[in-house]
């Protein structure tokens, strides 16, 4: 007789589990990889259609009650143009400030980065005036050399110009039809949808919607109320290009835990060139004093209920977006982040009452065949009765 063979060995549980996993993972981690590499060759239209939602949310419910009186593409024209009217406004008078300081600048400019220099030579730094002479020598050295490359990188810059100004119109373009039919576009592709599916797209779309329309209001209004803030203390402090200054910091707000100090970091130095190290000091006291009111009562009284995030996952999205995509990816990581946790809470909500729902119903029906059972019962035994009478 032949030996039989031996067949394979058993696989563990464990073995076969993490296999099933592994595999799944695989699957997720190429579909990411194929969306972000697709986000990245249409980066333009991603942008675009992200400012487009920002503008309708912030500008739809202003169209809302303007088309209350009159016809809607009246009103979303009117609420559209008086938006970019508040853009153009709020740069022209940014551009107004600069133009009226600029003497005012060059020279307190100057004094500042003589008086930079004697701060320097002096202790406890005691750097050599010899250096500081030869470091604008080198600059200006490497300026001249390198200036064809500086013309191409000009050259380079203005095609990057023409494509902000493109992904704006765009944006533009795609905001106009958000905000004057947004949700009919939204119906007709759930209808797209098996029936099946369509219940948990409608539940999932809303708190998406939800969740994105209460994050782009609060931190518009969270980086209102830290330009004002930071706007106000540097004319106390005398700061120069206190207006400019303010805009930089109301658009760094849009980059969470760290947008806000690097934005105080460069009115320090222009306070450290124009008024000295004592008003840069009382700056960076003020980059202190606006991170504890940003973090301690702003986010919580105008985020908490719409962002529910830990802020090591918000640090992470940040950083994460920040490698992946630039300055624009650390805007958007945040928010999408949240439409994406939003979402899977609300989906995981519907289907825990979905289950209960079942469950419920298939007590009931089991309690009513009981009592049908135990009637019948009751019937047959009468019958019994009556026939043994």
């Amino acid at each position: 007789m032949q030996p039989q063979s031996a067949g394979p060995p058993p696989v563990a549980p464990f073995l076969r589990t993490v296999a099933a996993y592994a595999w799944r993972l695989l699957v997720v981690g190429l579909l990411v990889y194929a969306l972000f590499a697709l986000l990245g060759r249409f980066h333009e239209i991603g942008v675009a259609l992200f400012l487009g939602l920002v503008v309708t949310a912030l500008l739809r419910p202003v169209a809302d009650i303007a088309a209350r009186g009159l016809p809607r593409g009246v009103a979303v024209a009117l609420t559209l143009l008086g938006g970019i009217a508040l853009v153009l406004g709020v740069l022209a008078l940014v551009g107004e400030a600069v133009a009226g300081e600029r003497t005012t600048l060059v020279r307190e400019f100057r004094d500042g980065l003589g008086r930079i220099q004697r701060w320097l030579e002096a202790p406890p730094f005691h750097l050599h005036p010899e250096a500081l002479t030869d470091l604008e020598a080198r600059i200006g050295q490497f300026l001249s050399s390198h200036r064809s490359a500086l013309v191409g990188e000009a050259v380079s810059g203005a095609h990057h110009v023409v494509a902000v100004l493109t992904t704006l119109a765009l944006a533009l373009f795609a905001s106009v039809f958000f905000i004057h039919s947004g949700d009919r576009q939204w119906a007709w592709f759930r209808e797209q949808l098996p029936p099946s599916a369509r219940g948990r797209v409608s539940a999932g779309g809303r708190a998406a919607w939800r969740t994105f329309t209460g994050y782009t209001h609060g931190i518009v209004l969270v980086a209102a109320v830290n330009a004002l803030l930071v706007g106000v203390a540097l004319w106390l402090l005398g700061v120069p290009l206190a207006v400019p200054l303010a805009l930089l910091e109301f658009a760094a707000a849009f980059v969470p835990l760290i947008g806000s100090p690097i934005a105080l970091a460069v009115a320090a130095v222009v306070a450290l060139a124009a008024k000295g190290p004592l008003v840069a000091g009382l700056v960076v006291a003020l980059i202190v004093v606006i991170g504890q009111i940003e973090g301690h009562l702003l986010h919580p009284l105008v985020m908490s209920w719409a962002v529910r995030l830990h802020p090591l996952v918000v640090a992470i999205s940040v950083v994460a977006g920040s490698i992946a995509a630039g300055i624009v990816g650390a805007v958007v990581a945040v928010p999408l982040v949240s439409v994406v946790w939003s979402v899977h809470s609300a989906l995981r909500e519907e289907r825990r009452s979905r289950t209960e729902t079942e469950e419920d119903r298939g007590g009931t029906e089991q309690g009513g065949t009981g009592r049908g059972g135990g009637r019948a019962g009751d019937a047959r035994g009468r019958t019994g009765k009556a026939g043994a009478g």
